[in-house]
């Protein structure tokens, strides 16, 4: 019998703000204190490291999943509250800039839920991935794209919020002919 297929908001947790203001006001009972200034040091010295195993490495020790031969590229920024929640599988590559989220900060809730990031996944530069997310294995993100529920293997998306493209392989430009 076919599983029914999960959508990102039954992978999250979801809570009220945990005092009378907006929920990010609250943060530090969400996470020890602590806990995001090891991360935050871990994130930001990975973010410029120009070695890619040395980054990798970097990132582990927050306990985020790292597969092996994974690229992040320069100046991406992982979640410092959870990033024990992330896991990007082998040979993925996460381009310039981009942002992987495991939580959500509202005025009246907050959110936290695990991101996966299949196998030999491109994700473009300047992308924003949001918690609960599950881009499967072989997938494509285009660049600038916000990526707020499931990507299928071996899908190409793009967009805000991201949607299946096509994949057009004829030429885009017409040569000029003088």
């Amino acid at each position: 019998m076919a599983q029914k297929p999960t959508h990102r908001r039954e992978r999250l947790f979801i809570s009220p703000s945990l005092g009378r203001e907006n929920s990010l006001s609250y943060w530090w009972k969400a996470v020890h204190p602590l806990r995001v200034v090891w991360n935050f040091g871990w994130i930001y010295a990975a973010r410029y490291c120009p070695s890619l195993a040395l980054k990798r490495w970097m990132l582990r020790r927050t306990g985020m999943h790292v597969g092996k031969s994974v690229s992040v590229g320069l100046a991406v920024v992982f979640d410092i509250f959870f990033p024990d929640l992330i896991t990007i599988g082998d040979n993925s590559i996460i381009g310039y800039n981009s942002v992987v989220l495991a939580h959500e900060f509202m005025v009246d809730e907050w959110r936290k839920g695990p991101v996966v990031i299949g196998k030999n996944v491109s994700i473009g530069a300047n992308c924003t991935i949001l918690p609960g997310v599950v881009i499967g294995d072989g997938a494509t993100v285009s660049a600038m794209s916000l990526v707020n529920r499931d990507v299928p293997p071996g899908a190409f998306v793009g967009g805000v919020p991201a949607r299946e493209l096509t994949r057009d392989h004829s030429p885009t430009v017409e040569p000029i002919n003088s």
